[in-house]
């Protein structure tokens, strides 16, 4: 039967058990999409990919991929890590310096910088192929307190509201006004079902200023279940939005905005997400996210559907 070489990582953060898992099968962007969710079903991680030759002459990859239960246009974790396995397989690569790459992904070309130390790729950043993208939420601070088992009270704070963002991914953002109540959430799927799951931005994005790590301004949690994730450890992409929402609400005429942003905490895979967002005439003009990633293994996997060799 056929064997499907595969490679994971740990993203978003430096050190293995870390961040957030990611599975990258190379060459297999040309499997039918049936089995791509399948495998990503096996694999059982917030998201896998599959990469493919690029479609463009300036294009690096083509890039799929798949959380446990759909498809995505564009994901964080699986953009940086992508960037960094592909950018580990250049013939002519810096010792140090950084080399650009621009991943095909079905939100559009997403142009990404990779960081490379001691000849080795260690960070990336992306810039968002779309600019944010803002919609009120339709619910009550109580409504959406009540559906992540926290105190009317303990939503809002900072002169933040939630509000739905995406840049590629949509997400409600719920700001927060401690770092213990961040901690405190627990995801009610039945409220979560009825005020939510139909929207647009289904997935949940728990906010609050500060954190406890050295140097961090913001800790966050964010849930899927939609997506077959019930709590993510790191997602690139809502930290994205996060970077569009915090810009919208800082409302300088021309500034450069950076924020370091904790996740996983609560699910012991500690992660770093380093957001970025320009300003330019009163409204956002970029968004970038980076962060760190390991390789972790490497092996194969068995898949039936493909028929034998």
């Amino acid at each position: 039967m056929p064997e499907l070489p595969f490679h994971t990582l740990d993203v978003f953060t430096d050190r293995t058990f870390g961040g957030n898992p990611l599975a990258v099968f190379p060459n297999a962007a040309h499997l039918p999409s049936s089995v791509m969710q399948r495998i990503a079903g096996e694999m059982n991680l917030s998201e896998t990919v599959f990469l493919g030759p690029p479609e463009t002459r300036d294009g690096a990859a083509l890039v799929r991929i798949f959380t446990p239960k759909v498809e995505v246009p564009f994901a964080g974790h699986p953009t940086v890590g992508s960037a960094i396995f592909l950018a580990g397989t250049l013939e002519t690569r810096p010792h140090d310096g950084e080399v650009s790459l621009t991943l095909e992904e079905n939100v559009g070309p997403v142009p990404v910088q990779v960081r490379f130390e001691a000849g080795q790729p260690t960070f990336a950043q992306f810039t968002t192929a779309v600019l944010p993208e803002h919609r009120p939420s339709p619910h009550s601070a109580p409504e959406l307190a009540a559906m992540v088992g926290l105190e009317p009270a303990d939503v809002g704070g900072h002169g933040l509201r939630p509000e739905m963002v995406s840049c590629g991914l949509p997400y409600h953002v719920v700001p927060v006004a401690s770092v213990d109540a961040v901690a405190r959430a627990v995801l009610d799927l039945g409220l979560w079902r009825r005020l939510l799951a139909n929207s647009w931005a289904h997935h949940v994005y728990l906010v609050s200023l500060g954190g406890d790590g050295a140097g961090v301004d913001a800790r966050v949690r964010m849930f899927a279940p939609g997506s077959g994730v019930l709590e993510d450890p790191a997602t690139g992409s809502a930290a994205a939005a996060l970077g569009g929402y915090l810009s919208e609400a800082d409302g300088s005429p021309e500034v450069r905005l950076k924020w370091t942003v904790e996740q996983g905490i609560e699910l012991g895979r500690p992660s770093l997400l380093y957001v970025e967002a320009d300003r330019a005439e009163g409204r956002t003009t970029e968004v970038r996210v980076g962060g760190r990633a390991v390789a972790v293994t490497r092996g194969s996997m068995t898949v039936p559907e493909l028929g034998p060799t």
